[in-house]
């Protein structure tokens, strides 16, 4: 599988390379295709496929000397070739024997993971080159370990490790010091916790090593510090050149987690492997993982992350995938950087034309097959047409068995797309068109037979067809990567919102970062899927979705802001992420929630999504001191025993107990009172070069009256701080109930820069105490 991968990924970097030289050239009738072709139609004489094509191309020349261009002929990926015709030429070709299809070419210019593009880096401006592509910076990821074999973990064109770095390559099953390089500088496993257990690892599928099983470990690394790779592509998806968000980064992985019959992570294990980590000397720390919300003195993660901000280590953990529901963030801490996941401008589908083309349409699809479909007939019930099919045991195989089903509307969650498809499976129909608007939550391990799902728009129009058709018929081509798609971002289903469970005196999560079908690298010897007629299926690249995917974006920026601003804090590297943030989507709208269609708060998206090049510059932060999250500890009623636990730390008193931290955002809790009155004082610090003057902006949420005292701000230079109040009065009267777990508005406090282009944005939210889900609240936080 590998070499044929590989075959299929270099065909494909030429047609990408020829296409693009081809498209500058051609006229604006010459257009460039990809043809279908059937093989089987090919005539004797011709010794190759290939020969015939060119025999095909030649026969459409006009004695003008308007030939068609001939670009690629495939042999694996497909059968048929691409070449540049006019409208003539198409039309001459598509009556010809042995054609089966054309369509436009939809291929762009990819990066894989495409988040690299779509967060705005490049090559020659910007966070990239000010930061030297992450050079010098070491990323600690805490995982499943990694596949060094991986060409995500190559070493061409890396400076030597830095002398600093005190961390090893262990040896182990299938793993030995060879296998660390100039990128990938460290490699450890942890698992005497699991074995205390009783997880017997040498019996167990896993490797007992830095090896990775699982895969997990491998994508999130190369998500974050991945080499370039060239012609990456998930079965002919998001095809590309694979790039980390940290390029130049160097990459110290720590095994923490082991697979039986699930994946499984040991609390001894997480801590041991977060304490070699500091030892080691990384500067960020990426955890896409998290346990149950307990106090945190009983959080693994929590106190190893306290350890690593006390060595100035940023952290950045997974906000968790149970999603959409209230209370469901994990990673709660003040001092962890907590990473919602959103989507991304690109999406993967498939065309349906039904009929001769009467009608065309796009619908999602990640089958991983490069099946063409050509004029197969479709159904939509039977007898007399009055009962739909896709319900259960609603079909009789007899009339759909090896056939296209098209399964009618979404069923308003009665049947879900899953049970339709089992459905499908019980006919042994061919393959399906479902119509259906929940179709953006399904995964591509969803797509093991070949089916399409549409919008509910387009399903009527599919259905009308069908209906008025006498022979229905549906071709499809499979393996479609569209790019520029609105809204994006949109916050995911699955990603957990706040307020924390635990500590809801601080807005969670902290912001959001791509993490819906994020190709990564893979590990090659463990099936991505098994499908029907196809078998298990082996790649090097996989799409996976999942906050596990957005932490490592946002590790990756910490470690490009860390190579520019040495100087900074982790606290400070937070909040430039969190103050530059974006809002709005691609469509010039409020971020919206992808599991209600309708705008998304805070408690969704933190301060929004993630934006690397204006983080780098944000002009003011809101740094926090270790002795401020001690005060913090000691306002939550902690224990002496507990805040020790947690920090690490035995000199301290609760004189000044505080749950009014230094943080980038306000969110307010809410008795079952709906008057309150709260006053949060923050201090800004200058992290420009120059001097400057802020005037204060807000935007009040619905029912509250917002004042900023003093609403003028001035900085005498680099690092000189000014402080101020800002003042929330509540008064909601009967337009919400705490039934309600949080409100459904929320405003912003901005300051913007006189006579400057800084602007510092952070949300202000109201939430209702979950008092059944043990918060305890205060009236004045101040």
């Amino acid at each position: 599988m590998g070499a044929f991968t590989g075959i299929i990924l270099m065909i494909l970097s030429i047609l990408l390379l020829v296409l693009s030289a081809a498209s500058a050239s051609m006229s604006t009738d010459r257009k460039t295709y990809i043809i279908h072709m059937d093989k089987s139609a090919m005539p004797a004489p011709f010794s190759t496929h290939h020969h015939w094509y060119m025999s095909i191309l030649s026969s459409l020349s006009s004695p003008d000397g308007d030939a068609p261009t001939h670009l690629y002929t495939y042999n694996h990926v497909m059968d048929g070739f691409s070449g540049v015709l006019s409208q003539t030429h198409l039309d001459k070709l598509q009556k010809m024997p042995g054609h089966l299809a054309t369509y436009l070419e939809t291929f762009g210019h990819l990066h894989t993971t495409h988040t690299p593009k779509f967060l705005g880096l490049k090559k020659q401006a910007g966070l990239w080159p000010a930061a030297g592509f992450g050079s010098h910076v070491i990323v600690g990821v805490i995982d499943t370990e990694v596949w060094p074999e991986s060409p995500s973990f190559k070493d061409d064109g890396m400076p030597p490790v830095p002398e600093r770095w005190r961390g090893a390559c262990e040896v182990g099953v299938e793993f030995n010091a060879s296998h660390c390089n100039r990128k990938l500088i460290g490699a450890r496993s942890f698992s005497k916790g699991l074995k205390h257990y009783g997880l017997n690892i040498s019996t167990t599928f896993d490797y007992d090593s830095p090896r990775d099983f699982l895969g997990h470990g491998t994508h999130t690394s190369s998500t974050i510090a991945g080499s370039r790779v060239q012609n990456a592509n998930y079965f002919g998806y998001a095809e590309g050149t694979a790039i980390g968000v940290a390029p130049m980064a160097r990459i110290a992985m720590y095994k923490i987690a082991f697979y039986n019959d699930t994946l499984k992570a040991a609390a001894v294990d997480v801590l041991a492997g977060m304490d070699q980590a500091i030892a080691d000397g990384v500067d960020v720390m990426s955890l896409s993982l998290a346990f149950p919300e307990t106090t945190f003195d009983e959080n693994p993660i929590a106190i190893g992350a306290f350890a690593a901000l006390k060595k100035g280590i940023f952290v950045a953990c997974a906000a968790g995938n149970s999603g959409p529901r209230p209370y469901s963030i994990l990673n709660g801490a003040p001092w962890i950087t907590t990473v919602a996941a959103g989507t991304v401008d690109r999406e993967f589908a498939a065309y349906v034309t039904l009929g001769n083309e009467e009608l065309s349409v796009l619908g999602k699809s990640v089958y991983p097959e490069n099946l063409f479909v050509s004029r197969e007939p479709i159904y939509f019930g039977y007898g007399n047409r009055s009962k739909e099919i896709c319900e259960g045991n609603s079909t009789d195989p007899r009339a759909v068995a090896g056939k296209y089903i098209f399964c009618a509307f979404d069923y308003k969650g009665d049947i879900t797309v899953s049970q339709q498809l089992e459905e499908v499976r019980r006919t042994r129909a061919a393959g399906a068109i479902i119509s259906a608007d929940s179709r953006q939550n399904l995964f591509p391990d969803d797509f093991d037979m070949p089916f399409v799902t549409v919008n509910l728009n387009n399903g009527e129009l599919v259905k009308k067809y069908i209906i008025n058709a006498d022979n229905a018929t549906v071709s499809i081509k499979f393996q479609i990567t569209i790019l520029g798609t609105k809204p994006s971002p949109q916050v995911a289903n699955f990603s957990s919102r706040g307020p924390s469970l635990r500590s809801p005196w601080i807005l969670k999560p902290d912001i959001l970062a791509p993490g819906v079908d994020i190709l990564g690298a893979w590990v090659p010897n463990r099936p991505i899927a098994t499908i029907p007629d196809l078998g298990k299926l082996l790649t090097e690249y996989a799409l996976e979705s999942g906050t596990s995917m957005s932490c490592p974006h946002a590790a990756g920026i910490a470690a490009l802001l860390k190579a520019t601003h040495r100087e900074w804090s982790s606290a400070a590297i937070r909040s430039a992420m969190m103050t530059t943030a974006d809002v709005l989507d691609n469509a010039s709208d409020m971020i919206t929630d992808i599991s209600t269609g309708a705008a998304g708060t805070p408690l969704d998206f933190g301060a929004g999504h993630i934006n690397p090049n204006k983080a780098m510059d944000p002009g003011l932060v809101y740094d926090i001191e270790i002795q401020d999250y001690l005060n913090y500890l000691c306002a939550m009623n902690y224990t002496s025993q507990q805040i020790r636990v947690v920090t690490g730390t035995s000199d301290f008193t609760c004189e000044h107990g505080n749950l009014d931290l230094n943080y980038p955002s306000f969110i307010i809790i809410l008795n079952n009172s709906n008057t309150a009155s709260f006053t949060f004082k923050r201090v800004l610090t200058n992290v420009a070069d120059t001097r400057s003057t802020y005037t204060a902006a807000v935007k009040a949420p619905v029912g509250m009256a917002v004042t900023v005292e003093p609403a003028t701000l001035s900085f005498a230079g680099k690092f000189s701080k000014a402080e101020f109040n800002l003042t929330v009065n509540i008064n909601l009267g009967n337009a919400f109930s705490p039934k309600s777990n949080f409100l459904g508005n929320f405003g912003y406090l901005t300051w913007y820069e006189v006579k400057g282009k800084h602007t510092v944005r952070s949300p202000i939210v109201a939430a209702f105490a979950n008092n059944s889900r043990g918060v305890t609240i205060v009236e004045n936080i101040a």
